[in-house]
């Protein structure tokens, strides 16, 4: 996104969505307090005076910069310097990772994982990543969601990542767009018209009737694909470890609907986190856009202050689900393993949490967090209670089977339907195109 965010992965996760933005803020109620980490008798410095460099290696902005949450622990902790890098690109990100973790050197203190491929650091990677109990992490298992606390905890039960945020998922909208095509406004309403899916391109069906010039339904059918896939508890693996994705029909339903939105003429057909997709938000090019929390501080972003009180944000059709969320891991090669973990067991405690849903839209995993922003609403999203309107989603939302190769899975179904959308590539021989795809990535 990660962990907004930046796209976590280009046209697939987003993740989990970060990317740097301009960020907006929400209405928020309750103080925010300072949290700290766990101890160890394992000590580390970069020079005299016990100063320390923690370097913290992510894709995109988690947006802890953005949030002054490094300076705050900086001045909180006299003698530490923290320095972040940057990946845009998850895929990239998680690449230049394997090859690091295989070589072992030129390794962050802190190393970012989307929730994508937490499966792969708990079943294959758990000896390259600190077991976090050792500095006190199982003292923090009740501040967190079960289902996030449970993805990140290895075979032999050891804690290997911290949680920052999940994507909770709704239905992000332009109010005036849809006022000059006759169609509703009101939130309320337009999540009883788009219950279903069905209901959802029937509208869209009706928007461009009559739709602005240049304006479309939805950005792509990838994203519409990557929303609802993200409702299903099984996708790409089931719940033994068995491969499942050719098989399973509520991934054929996401990607029949896809084709249909492509078919239909109801894309924009802007690839995400392309500079052109950018562009769209302030230009009105597409009217609705499926969006995890962590979105809507990227919408801020792009479609800047002439977007206030354009944009909007409504109950997501066909049920609850989630999309992207991160964790903070601390490598075992990593030079200040102590200090590491007292940074990210305090970005992402309660505190921390809340004050990134502020600045931000991350969704918060600290159950404590998710009480503090019940009552959010964002005056950018036409005061929108997104803190109502996510937080029902991330209770509603299923617990996923997350598996190795999910992410490279959903890539090759994405190109695939990308190939639909912009080549006009027969369904049938796309989804065989994504066939191949996966076999060839998975060997």
């Amino acid at each position: 996104m990660t962990t907004a965010r930046a796209a976590r992965s280009a046209r697939i996760t987003a993740s989990t969505g970060r990317v740097a933005a301009r960020l907006g803020a929400v209405v928020l109620s309750g103080a925010l307090l300072a949290a700290c980490g766990g101890a160890s008798d394992e000590a580390s410095s970069d020079g005299a005076g016990g100063e320390v460099t923690i370097t913290v290696d992510l894709f995109g902005s988690f947006g802890y910069k953005e949030a002054g949450l490094y300076a705050e622990y900086e001045k909180a902790h006299p003698g530490v310097t923290i320095k972040q890098t940057d990946t845009e690109d998850e895929a990239d990100y998680w690449k230049s990772l394997q090859t690091r973790l295989a070589g072992g050197g030129g390794l962050a203190d802190v190393q970012g994982v989307e929730v994508g491929r937490i499966a792969s650091v708990t079943q294959q990677q758990a000896d390259k990543f600190e077991d976090l109990k050792k500095y006190g992490a199982e003292s923090l298992k009740g501040q967190f969601a079960e289902a996030k606390w449970a993805a990140a905890t290895g075979k032999n039960g050891e804690v290997l990542g911290l949680g920052t945020d999940v994507g909770p998922e709704a239905m992000c909208y332009r109010s005036d767009l849809f006022a000059k095509a006759g169609l509703p406004t009101d939130r309320e309403e337009l999540a009883k018209r788009w219950a279903t899916w069905d209901g959802y391109l029937e509208l869209g069906k009706q928007y461009k009737a009559k739709a602005p010039a240049k304006s479309n339904w939805l950005d792509s059918v990838g994203s519409l694909y990557s929303i609802m896939i993200g409702q299903e508890k099984e996708r790409y693996y089931d719940a033994s470890g068995q491969l499942i994705w050719e098989k399973n029909p509520a991934l054929r339903a996401a990607w029949d609907h896809s084709v249909a939105a492509a078919e239909a003429g109801l894309s924009a057909k802007l690839d995400q986190w392309s500079p052109q997709w950018n562009q769209a938000f302030a230009a009105g090019s597409f009217a609705t856009m499926p969006c995890p929390a962590w979105m809507l501080g990227y919408i801020k972003g792009q479609a800047g202050e002439g977007g206030k009180g354009k944009w909007d944000v409504a109950k997501l059709p066909g049920g609850a689900g989630n999309w992207g969320g991160s964790y903070l891991a601390v490598p075992k090669a990593a030079k200040h393993k102590k200090e590491a973990y007292e940074l990210i067991a305090w970005l992402t405690a309660p505190e921390q949490q809340t004050r990134l849903f502020e600045k931000q839209g991350n969704f918060p995993s600290s159950t404590g967090a998710i009480e503090k922003v019940a009552a959010a609403k964002d005056p950018y999203f036409s005061n929108a209670p997104i803190g109502k309107i996510f937080g029902d989603a991330a209770k509603a939302a299923p617990v996923q089977v997350l598996g190795v190769h999910d992410q490279n899975i959903a890539q090759q179904i994405s190109n695939a339907l990308s190939e639909v959308e912009r080549k006009g590539t027969a369904p049938d021989a796309a989804w065989e195109n994504a066939r191949k795809g996966v076999a060839n990535t998975l060997g």
